[in-house]
């Protein structure tokens, strides 16, 4: 495939179909894999949820830490930090979004040189 003779609006258009295809395809692996697991899993007489708390033999149960819900010595884990809600999209490349905190990124400072305003971004 010789890319050289595409047009940039139909290169960002060829872009977005393949970043979809791609998280399609990773969706329905994802699933796929999931079914399988939860099937192996129920093979043994077990969920997979019971597979990933991961079990605990009779005499750790006793312990202060196995009472807390955690093995000794290991550390807690923090909690995910949330992604930022996109509000604005750069037209010029849609991977790049800005939450509309903090500063300006360049491609929204020369939109907004254009005479451009911030609205026309909104997601």
């Amino acid at each position: 495939m010789d890319l050289s003779t595409y047009t940039l609006p139909e290169l960002r258009r060829l872009q977005a179909k393949v970043e979809s295809e791609i998280r399609r395809r990773s969706d329905v692996t994802r699933r796929n894999l999931i079914k399988r697991m939860q099937k192996m899993a129920a093979d043994e007489g077990l969920t997979l949820d019971d597979l990933l708390e991961g079990s605990t033999p009779a005499s750790a149960e006793a312990t202060p830490a196995a009472k807390r819900g955690r093995r000794p010595g290991t550390k807690t884990a923090k909690p995910a930090k949330p992604a930022p809600v996109i509000k604005y999209r750069n037209p010029a490349n849609p991977d790049q979004g800005w939450s509309g905190r903090g500063r300006k990124p360049q491609w929204a400072l020369d939109w907004l040189a254009q005479g451009k305003s911030l609205d026309e971004l909104a997601v």
